[in-house]
């Protein structure tokens, strides 16, 4: 790898003869330095993004979806860190409010008792729509969408767009 070259200049000075001061060739270290390097660069795979599926609502004019009420859940996001959830429809909403740190229990609750309803029947999961207010943090909203992904929620949307009157009204009279 790497030769140590001496020089012959060894005169002699007052009855001494100089020892000559070794002298290190690098160039073949320096060579496979550049070609492991080289090597690694090639064969070794750059992170790839981790996107996030998202799916919103297509507008429509006129045509209303309807989410089965025994199995669906929605979160309201607001101001100062906060969530609204309820389940079923806005007509029999039992509104709630929660601190978006604990979204996950929520979840967790509200989809055992979607299981126990529905006989533990896989094909009937929860449905999540989660409604952002324009007063929500992006930080909450993205929180939320990853517990989606943590709790592994199979059906999940976001409707922004369509935040009911009701449901307005409860977080205004509540500071969300």
């Amino acid at each position: 790898m790497a030769t140590l070259n001496e020089s012959q200049s060894g005169k002699a000075a007052k009855g001494r003869t100089k020892k000559p001061s070794p002298r290190v060739d690098l160039t073949a270290m320096v060579d496979l330095m550049f070609l492991l390097t080289t090597f690694f660069m090639l064969t070794t795979s750059l992170g790839s993004l981790n996107a996030a599926d998202i799916a919103k609502p297509v507008k429509s004019d006129g045509v209303d979806i309807a989410f089965p009420e025994s199995r669906t859940m929605t979160i309201l996001l607001g101001k100062n860190n906060k969530a609204v959830c309820y389940m079923g429809t806005i007509e029999k909403a039992d509104m709630h409010i929660i601190p978006v740190a604990n979204i996950q229990k929520e979840i967790s609750k509200n989809e055992k008792r979607v299981a126990e309803t529905h006989q533990h029947n896989p094909s009937k999961y929860m449905i999540v729509i989660i409604k952002p207010a324009k007063t929500a943090k992006f930080q909450d909203f993205v929180d939320v969408v990853d517990e989606m992904k943590i709790a592994n929620i199979k059906s999940y949307a976001i409707d922004d767009d369509h935040i009911a009157e009701k449901e307005t009204v409860f977080m205004k009279m509540n500071g969300i």
